[in-house]
């Protein structure tokens, strides 16, 4: 028996966009001490409440115990194992939602050409505001917003003095880049960690995504490229352009302050939820209103009935059996 108080109920837990956005921890072993996740180096012992942390970052070199990875399970908070850096991502633990209805509606929506090309064009127009894109295929949508990315990295080059080639990703050589692409790996890589937890929280899948495809973040990566432009992008040339000892780990604390200033993961669960539920998504819904943990039966069509009952006394001639 863990002391302390007892885990909060679902309806107590902080909503996912009022969470802390990601905390990276690498070469340490987390545990648990009442209701908080401790992270011990040779530095010593940091406390993080669980209920308020939205994604956990767990590098190379971490040790987990069952009672953290249980704490974190009870407060709906999203453990993924990535890569040094944060630049791999291996796997994650359970979330905070308990509704199937994003899931459900993201589902049907990724099933069809026609409403697919449409949640597509949304999405490009969230980043293509005033213009009008409702006529435009998927390969003009790509090609304007491939235009769009060289024009950002050229700007943000410009304002900082970086030199810019090309984009030069290498998950495998990560020293190999230059400091730019350094710094655009990972903080695109605590971006896509921030978004993924927001995703999962919801109760919606990281692999059914829109634009992208075929991929199990594909989901992930259409929703972080809503924020590039504005977020990662600037941050990586402000930071290449300094002479710093540890640039990732700069950047990781940058992307972390700078989600937090732009309320990132309110605008996030917002923007996820808009383009899966249209004018369904009602603001007094959001967050753990909707996710109360109660599960239905399928009654055939759409209908649904309630879970928990017998429905063998005869009292409910009208379910088909």
């Amino acid at each position: 028996m863990i002391p302390g108080a007892p885990p909060p109920s679902l309806p107590e837990l902080v909503r996912v966009q009022d969470r802390v956005s990601f905390i990276y921890v690498e070469h340490a072993v987390i545990h648990r001490d009442s209701n908080a996740v401790t992270a011990t180096d040779a530095r010593g012992t940091v406390h993080i409440p669980a209920a308020t942390l939205s994604c956990l970052l767990l590098g190379p070199g971490t040790r987990v115990s069952h009672e953290a990875m249980k704490l974190l399970a009870e407060s709906g908070s999203t453990a993924v194992w990535v890569g040094e850096n944060a630049v791999r991502y291996y796997a994650h633990g359970r979330t905070l939602s308990r509704s199937s209805r994003l899931l459900e509606a993201q589902a049907t929506l990724v099933s069809s050409s026609r409403s697919r090309v449409a949640v597509a064009r949304e999405m490009y127009a969230m980043r293509f505001p005033g213009e009008d894109v409702s006529g435009l295929s998927m390969q003009q949508l790509r090609g304007r917003e491939g235009a769009r990315i060289k024009k950002v990295y050229r700007a943000q080059s410009e304002r900082t003095g970086v030199a810019w080639g090309r984009r030069d990703y290498r998950p495998d050589d990560f020293a190999g880049s230059d400091p730019v692409n350094q710094a655009l790996s990972a903080a695109n890589s605590a971006l896509y960690g921030a978004v993924h937890a927001v995703i999962v929280a919801l109760g919606c899948s990281p692999g059914l995504g829109f634009v992208h495809n075929g991929h199990d973040r594909s989901f992930v990566y259409d929703i972080a490229d809503l924020y590039k432009a504005d977020l990662s992008i600037p941050i990586a040339f402000e930071l290449a352009a300094q002479d710093l000892p540890d640039l990732p780990s700069a950047t990781r604390r940058a992307m972390r302050d700078a989600i937090h200033s732009s309320s990132l993961m309110e605008s996030c669960v917002r923007d996820v939820r808009r383009l899966l539920l249209g004018s369904d998504a009602s603001p007094q819904e959001e967050g753990v209103g909707e996710d109360a943990d109660i599960v239905m039966l399928w009654n055939g069509g759409s209908g649904a009935v309630a879970g928990g009952t017998n429905y063998a006394d005869g009292s409910h001639e009208d379910v088909d059996w």
